[in-house]
């Protein structure tokens, strides 16, 4: 799914950038990509797969964790802490402007 998604999004680039069409075009693609991502299911989709995606990431955290031990260099476990750090305020915008929900 993710090879379709950034195929089409090729796709859609190649022909914005090599079109000859003029500038409606242009924003009648623009007006429509906008649409498209304002639209309720898809953003429903999109922070279903941000939240799996933490989700998962906080499984794998745990998983090596326990693997890997006290193995790890100093300065990986100070940034690893400040990143557990960052993460933990629940509820607060993260890095990209959204809620962790």
């Amino acid at each position: 799914m993710r090879y379709r998604l950034t195929f089409i999004a090729g796709v859609a680039l190649g022909y914005v950038l090599g079109t000859r069409a003029g500038r409606e075009r242009y924003e009648q693609l623009k007006k429509s990509a906008r649409r498209f991502a304002e639209n309720p299911a898809v953003r429903n989709a999109a922070e279903s797969a941000a939240h799996s995606g933490r989700d998962f990431a906080g499984k794998a955290y745990h998983s090596v964790g326990d693997k890997v031990g006290d193995h790890v260099p100093a300065s990986v476990a100070e940034r690893v802490r400040s990143l557990r750090d960052r993460s933990s305020r629940n509820g607060l915008e993260d890095d990209w402007g959204t809620t962790n929900t």
